[in-house]
């Protein structure tokens, strides 16, 4: 399940829709669709290279997530901490670190399919939840679930959950022991250290 906790959190918000004047349900499956479509047809991604799908990631995915507020969260009271630039670094790791796990997973993307579930918003919402279920062949379907915000004029995701589990929650406690050991200097050294070697997100089970 490694790979489908990257891939549809990359794949499933990107590209050429304006954020702004579309629903997050339809915003969701348009742009999945349309990514989806790209990593099919592009044999480079299909046969690995981290560089073509790091270069769609950076593209197509960054404006629709709000990296601040998720690295906020998932830092949670240890966030007030921080100092401001100690802030800015967290949520630059954090990015990179997730910018990493959605390369690795376009490149592994194979034969699923998306189901997109009804959706339901009441007027002048802005949290809102979008269920999507993955389809693979020969296996279960998991459940994919998106947390987006409007705070402004735009959409943007800052959590999501994959078979129950919630991004967030999954650094969360790996974030506060890393703080409680070496602080926030700690966490942000943990960070960097995970960034040189590859690692990428992996969800816990």
């Amino acid at each position: 399940m490694k790979w489908l906790f990257g891939i549809v959190a990359g794949l499933a918000l990107a590209a050429s829709v304006n954020a702004q004047e579309i629903a997050p349900d339809a915003l969701i499956k348009s742009v999945t669709d349309d990514v989806l479509d790209i990593v099919r047809k592009d044999k480079d991604i299909q046969s690995g290279s981290t560089k073509k799908a790091m270069d769609l990631v950076e593209a197509k995915v960054l404006p629709y997530f709000n990296f601040t507020h998720m690295t906020k969260l998932a830092v949670a009271r240890d966030w007030r901490q921080a100092t401001p630039a100690q802030q800015k670094v967290l949520t630059d790791e954090f990015h990179t670190l997730l910018v990493r796990t959605y390369s690795k997973a376009l490149t592994e993307y194979k034969n699923q399919t998306i189901d997109y579930k009804p959706f339901k918003m009441q007027p002048g919402d802005t949290d809102v939840k979008v269920r999507t279920e993955i389809k693979q062949p020969g296996g279960k379907p998991i459940q994919l679930d998106y947390y987006l915000e409007k705070p402004d004029k735009a959409w943007k995701v800052y959590d999501i959950e994959v078979g129950g589990i919630s991004l967030i929650l999954n650094y969360r406690e790996s974030f506060a022991n890393e703080v409680r050991q070496g602080g926030i200097d700690g966490l942000i050294k943990s960070l960097q250290a995970k960034n040189k070697s590859g690692e990428t997100v992996a969800v816990k089970k």
